[in-house]
């Protein structure tokens, strides 16, 4: 039975009429029309749907609308101030990390997650964060570059490690 349910959306107040056992995921993309969250697999194991809900990244092919109830839902929409990239978004052009751009938004979501709770993580930090999240195409290198990069330029730090591609640190 649908029924009122309220959260927050990329900053602002949201409330949809709806079945409460709807996924998060066809939520945002049917209902609600925010289409850069993807689905992948609608099984949690691609991560292509990744958003951040109460600052943790979440599949919300798993998430039952009802949960949403009073939460803080982050999409990657929800992350460039007008025409100004995030860091992480703007790291995932300047290394190379996007290609078809099915897996991208779960990535940068995933990163943002990590980097919003770890502001300076080491390689193998890096790995565990975003291995939920699945690439057909790049490969992971350039990815774990871009983050940390985004991790350097969020923090200010000019000599940041995972680099070599913009000149900006050592690898």
């Amino acid at each position: 039975m649908a029924k009122v349910i309220s959260f927050l959306l990329n900053g602002e107040r949201v409330e949809l009429f709806a079945d409460p056992g709807m996924l998060l995921v066809d939520a945002l993309r049917d209902e609600l029309k925010l289409t850069g969250t993807k689905i992948g697999c609608k099984t949690g194991g691609c991560g292509a749907c990744t958003v951040i809900m109460n600052g943790l990244a979440v599949n919300s092919c798993l998430i039952p609308l009802g949960k949403a109830e009073g939460a803080n839902i982050v999409t990657i929409e929800g992350l460039a101030d007008l025409d100004k990239l995030h860091p992480v978004q703007r790291a995932f052009i300047d290394h190379g990390a996007v290609q078809c751009g099915m897996c991208t938004p779960g990535f940068i979501m995933s990163a943002k997650a990590l980097l919003d709770n770890n502001p300076s993580p080491d390689r193998e930090q890096i790995r565990e964060a975003l291995s939920g999240n699945i690439c057909r195409c790049t490969g992971y290198v350039k990815i774990e570059e871009a983050v940390a990069s985004a991790a350097g330029r969020m923090h200010g730090d000019k000599n940041h490690e995972g680099c070599a591609r913009c000149g900006e640190g050592t690898q």
